[in-house]
């Protein structure tokens, strides 16, 4: 069975607190952090079309895995994130796809890409 969201941070904190790191993570330095990690994805798409793209993420293994360890960072991160702030994960996913399907219903907002402001 899968780890949730709470068996993943609690192995994290152990791994983090084994070496003594919770003393550089600060909510500033790991947001920062997080978004360091996003951008290493991003570099995983530098100089390829869309359709480059998708042909690695479905065929180049390599590419795969190194799309899965940068997601994985990126993730972690927000787990510690999340820790710090005091914010359950799970529920502000759940409130912010309830947030969106407000925003954005389906009459006005299927098949575009505008803001909702723009709907």
């Amino acid at each position: 069975m899968k780890p949730d969201h709470d068996e993943l941070t609690h192995r994290l904190i152990e791994f983090r607190d084994a070496r003594d790191w919770r003393q550089f993570h600060s909510l500033k330095n790991l947001i920062v952090s997080a978004a360091l990690e996003t951008a290493e994805i991003m570099e995983l798409l530098q100089w390829k079309n869309d359709e480059a793209v998708e042909r690695a993420a479905q065929g180049d293994a390599e590419f795969r895995a190194r799309l899965a360890e940068e997601c994985a960072d990126v993730f972690l991160y927000l787990l510690l994130i999340c820790e710090r702030a005091g914010i359950d994960l799970t529920e502000a996913a759940v409130a912010k796809i309830a947030l969106n399907e407000r925003k954005y219903p389906v009459e006005k907002a299927k098949g575009n890409a505008r803001k909702y402001t723009e709907l």
